[in-house]
């Protein structure tokens, strides 16, 4: 069954090419209808409530009610749309529109990826992801995000932001709204600072649904090697950052404390 529109994507490839590798100080591209028009619906109807089995949703000081998934049933939809993302064929696509110099290789573990699934006050503070894989120390490379929301209106909020934020710079790049089949992709260095800091404001029965998945490569080139790091956060906002971190750090310790 294939999930992906290969053929689009296939047609399309050049010109993702060229916005991807446009941008500066990092490399992104977004782009709409990832998934085939018909398999997206049915891959939309398949996504589970966070009320069904098992999601990871602790919460940090820079991070609030977002939920996670890795383990979905075998021959699943799910575990389907999985495997071709980390497909030889879409590994080979990602290369050419990336040309990124070592071969890239994809997680089955998909630490830190997988389903993602975010509700109302939730929060991701913009930061530079961990630079290595913790079970293979491959280097991590490339987000790929695949949006999965209907009917998303702007003052739900939620949008990605990219930011510029190496050499003392404080400059917004970017935002996208997190649409229905829309796939971002950026390179994941020391300064593609990244996230969505503004809480959401859904309704009750709305949440904030994502695919991702994350590629490494064996190694890098040297003038982009750091020291092993986990992820590094940054305040965007102010005050107000300020403020949001304190009452996600209240909650924190208290999720902790009950499981005690």
């Amino acid at each position: 069954m294939e999930l992906i529109d290969f053929q689009s994507l296939m047609d399309r490839q050049q010109s993702i090419k060229a916005t991807y590798q446009a941008k500066q100080p990092f490399r992104y591209v977004m782009f709409e209808n990832f998934f085939l028009p018909e398999k997206a619906e049915l891959i939309y109807q398949a996504y589970p409530s966070i009320t069904e089995g098992k999601w990871d949703g602790t919460t940090y000081i820079d991070q609030k009610n977002k939920f996670q998934k890795t383990k979905f049933d075998p021959n699943s939809l799910l575990e389907k749309v999985f495997q071709e993302l980390n497909s030889q064929t879409f590994l080979d696509w990602l290369q050419t529109v990336t040309t990124t110099e070592e071969p890239l290789l994809a997680d089955d573990e998909l630490f830190g990826g997988g389903l993602h699934q975010s509700i109302n006050g939730a929060f991701l503070n913009v930061h530079v992801d961990y630079n290595f894989h913790p079970t293979t120390k491959y280097h991590r490379r490339l987000n790929v995000l695949v949006y999965m929301n209907k009917d998303w209106k702007e003052n739900y909020g939620g949008f990605l932001e990219l930011w510029d934020l190496a050499n003392g710079n404080k400059t917004f790049l970017d935002s996208y709204a997190p649409l229905f089949n829309r796939c971002v992709i950026f390179e994941t260095n020391e300064i593609s600072y990244h996230g969505h800091p503004k809480p959401l404001n859904t309704p009750k029965d709305v949440n904030r649904k994502s695919i991702a998945t994350y590629y490494y490569t064996k190694t890098r080139p040297a003038h982009e090697i750091s020291g092993d790091h986990n992820t590094i956060y940054v305040n965007t906002e102010g005050i107000n950052g300020q403020l949001k971190r304190f009452s996600s750090g209240i909650k924190a310790f208290f999720e902790r404390l009950s499981k005690k």
